[in-house]
């Protein structure tokens, strides 16, 4: 079947382009080549579709008749082909993109300018914490932050968010103000996505270029970045907040920052895509739209 349908591609072309030679310039082959086609697919089709002389091609009555099918079918196929390439060269079509809650004041603003630039093109937000079904929810792009667990999406990342110790005026009041590492590990804490054992491994830079890790066992806990915010602000514990997060809670007191020297790893951001290559447009921009908002968040 793929074969006839590659002859009848030639018979249109052939007619398009008025001769065999013509033809066979504009499919890059042979004109024997060109020729082999149409007979093979006089043959199997048991009838004449072109009346051949020396001057000219002539279609058949039986041969006009089919060429008007084989006509529709490459104009189709072209037609395909062409909004294939326009999606693969120009942002349209809906873009689905999935993120957590706290990650969602961000979109906006990183993919407002990419949707004003290209009107062709729409947006669908799935916004959770919890599991979604990248796959059932025809995601393109997910948003990913921290640890990745496996997956057969390809990660990329976007940049990352810079996070500082902070603590509420009611808690330092409470349980006093940490002068340095050592007594972090006295302080009650409130983390991301601890670990299931009960305790989590905290990851430091020390002054000289060395590490270390402090190992903290959560007051309390949770999936959502504004809820641990919140947590903190009750007075509950000590907690690491990225400063693009806060609203202002530093600027207004709510929040006081801790240890200024203190040097924490960034929080790593990624962006999960069914594949690496042949991505449609749509994609490539707003990958190209989220590394380029990481770039302009200021550092703590």
């Amino acid at each position: 079947m793929l074969e006839q349908l590659k002859r009848m591609a030639v018979l249109a072309t052939v007619v398009e382009q008025g001769s065999f030679v013509a033809a066979a310039r504009q499919l890059r082959t042979t004109t024997s080549a060109v020729s082999q086609q149409i007979r093979a697919l006089e043959r199997d089709m048991g009838v004449t579709l072109l009346h051949r002389s020396t001057r000219k091609l002539a279609l058949t009555p039986a041969g006009a008749r089919f060429h008007e099918g084989c006509a529709a079918m490459l104009a189709a196929a072209q037609q395909a082909q062409a909004g294939l390439l326009q999606l693969r060269d120009a942002p349209e079509g809906e873009l689905r993109v999935a993120a957590p809650v706290g990650f969602g004041r961000h979109l906006g603003p990183a993919l407002a300018p990419l949707l004003h630039a290209h009107p062709g093109l729409s947006l669908h937000l799935e916004v959770d914490d919890g599991f979604t079904d990248l796959v059932a929810k025809r995601i393109d792009l997910a948003v990913r932050f921290g640890r990745l667990p496996d997956s057969a999406w390809v990660a990329q990342k976007l940049g990352e968010k810079s996070v500082s110790l902070f603590a509420a005026p009611a808690y330092l009041a409470r349980r006093g103000v940490p002068a340095g590492v050592a007594e972090l590990s006295a302080h009650d804490w409130l983390l991301l996505r601890p670990g299931t054992d009960g305790f989590h491994q905290l990851p430091l830079r020390t002054p000289g270029g060395g590490s270390q890790t402090l190992r903290v066992a959560p007051k309390a806990s949770s999936n959502n970045q504004l809820s641990l915010q919140q947590l903190c602000e009750a007075g509950l514990g000590l907690a690491l907040l990225s400063p693009s997060d806060l609203d202002g809670a530093a600027q207004d007191g709510r929040l006081v920052p801790l240890l200024a020297g203190l040097d924490l790893p960034g929080l790593p951001v990624y962006a999960l895509t069914p594949q690496r290559d042949a991505q449609p447009a749509k994609v490539r921009h707003a990958i190209a739209a989220l590394k380029a908002h990481f770039e302009q968040l200021a550092p703590a």
